[in-house]
C-alpha cells in the first residue's frame, strides 16, 4: 500500500517537474512499478502456498479420522475374539 501511494506521489510530481528531473522521475516510477509488481507476485505466491497447505491439512485430517476408525474396528475385533475364549 505504501508503495502504491509513493508511486502516485512520484507520478504527480512528474507533471510539475522540469525536464531534467522528469527523466529521473520516470526512472524512479519504473523502478517503483517493478517493485510493486514483484511484491504482488510474492503475495500471490504466499496466498497460493497457504491455500495448498490448507488443502493438505484437510487431507491429513481425513486420513487421521479414517485411521482412527480402522483402529476402533480392530479393537472391537480383538475384544470379540477375547470374549469368545
Amino acid at each position: 500500500m505504501k508503495k502504491i501511494i509513493l508511486l502516485l506521489a512520484v507520478t504527480t510530481t512528474l507533471f510539475s517537474c522540469k525536464e531534467e528531473t522528469n527523466e529521473k522521475v520516470k526512472d524512479v516510477t519504473k523502478a517503483i512499478t517493478t517493485d510493486v509488481k514483484q511484491s504482488l507476485d510474492t503475495v500471490k505466491e504466499k496466498a497460493k502456498n497457504a491455500i495448498d497447505s490448507s488443502k493438505i491439512k484437510e487431507k491429513a485430517k481425513n486420513l487421521i479420522i479414517k485411521g482412527a476408525e480402522k483402529l476402533e474396528e480392530g479393537a472391537k475385533k480383538v475384544k470379540e475374539e477375547a470374549a469368545k475364549k
